[in-house]
């Protein structure tokens, strides 16, 4: 997506075909098939955040962070590119329940609909899907963007050129003629991705010099915990970090190698996600976590502190004193009333 990023420019498309600006009963004039698979897709539940998860797996279990620490799609070989659109293709069946073509991958609501993801700058379209609906989907990892919309392929729909598979690409007319389900809306974040190169490097080369000693995933987890403050921390993230599949014990044996730095790191569990709210932090959910750098603060406001083992806590602001966190939150009961002082 870095190289052709007007995948994700709505510049020159047809406004009236983007989602927002059309109903799920709204009909679309010459291709009745075509409507009635649109329609489908709209009725169903939360369809936009069922894409986004589905496409967030697929990259996620293509990467293999687990085994192999990546975190990009640029670091993928080119079979594993073109494997990354059989995996969408399979996980959105299993999601959304959809039936086997004939021809193409699915049917939905009695028609044939073919699968196209890509994380490029365009879709390659093979000629047996000529005559078909294709459901075009894109993610852009580095953007944290995606799309779908549904194509009725023809010739005009496509570019004259060919690749060596004798494919071709969604040319403009085809593009604005995409009827999108989902336009250009949030992907899960790729955290790994989005962080600063520094920050990156300095969590991946935590463990240099102890190969070998079995503690490498725990120091890489420990510097992650050191680095990301405030922002929600998922499993993806913490196995492919750990590159051990026990990355979220890891995470939660830091809560002592960081305790002497003032750093907390709040789960799903207990108290965290009270404590997490007291203190303006995004509440993690099952498998996810929140670190923070905390100073006692007596007399900090109620709405944005907390008190643990009578002591009354807040986030630390840059330049603030280093102290060890509190001993023991995991069963404390939070406490927010300035009379819980006393």
């Amino acid at each position: 997506m870095r190289d052709e990023p007007t995948l994700f420019d709505v510049s020159g498309t047809d406004e009236t075909a983007l989602p927002q600006q059309r109903s799920a009963d709204t009909p679309i004039s010459g291709d009745e098939a075509l409507a009635e698979v649109e329609f489908w897709f709209r009725s169903q539940s939360d369809m936009e955040s069922r894409f986004a998860a589905c496409l967030r797996q697929s990259i996620d279990e293509v990467l293999d962070g687990q085994r192999t620490g990546r975190f990009d799609v640029a670091s993928l070989e080119k079979t594993e590119k073109t494997y990354l659109g059989t995996k969408v293709e399979i996980v959105l069946r299993d999601e959304f329940d959809l039936g086997r073509g004939a021809a193409m991958d699915y049917i939905v609501a009695g028609h044939e609909v073919d699968a196209k993801f890509t994380s490029g700058g365009n879709w390659t379209i093979p000629r047996e899907a000529v005559g078909h609906m294709c459901l075009l989907m894109a993610a852009d990892d580095e953007r944290s963007r995606f799309r779908v919309g549904l194509l009725r392929i023809t010739n005009e729909a496509l570019n004259a050129g060919t690749n060596q598979d004798g494919k071709r690409t969604v040319s403009q007319q085809g593009r604005a003629s995409i009827r999108w389900l989902v336009g250009d809306r949030p992907l899960p974040e790729n955290l790994l991705l989005q962080m600063p190169p520094a920050d990156r490097k300095a969590i991946f080369s935590a463990s240099d010099g102890y190969r070998g000693s079995g503690n490498g995933g725990q120091l890489r987890i420990n510097e992650l915990l050191r680095r990301v403050h405030g922002r929600i921390i998922d499993r993806t993230t913490a196995v492919t970090v750990a590159r051990q599949l026990d990355g979220p014990k890891r995470v939660r044996d830091a809560r002592n190698h960081l305790r002497g730095e003032g750093i907390v790191v709040l789960g799903h569990q207990e108290d965290h996600p009270r404590i997490a709210q007291a203190l303006r932090l995004p509440v993690p959910a099952k498998g996810s976590w929140v670190a923070t750098r905390l100073v006692r603060h007596p007399a900090g406001d109620p709405d944005r502190t907390v008190v643990i083992g009578g002591c009354r806590y807040a986030v630390a602001l840059p330049g603030e004193p280093l102290e060890p966190a509190p001993s023991y939150y995991r069963t404390q009961r939070l406490r927010s009333d300035p009379a819980d002082m006393a």
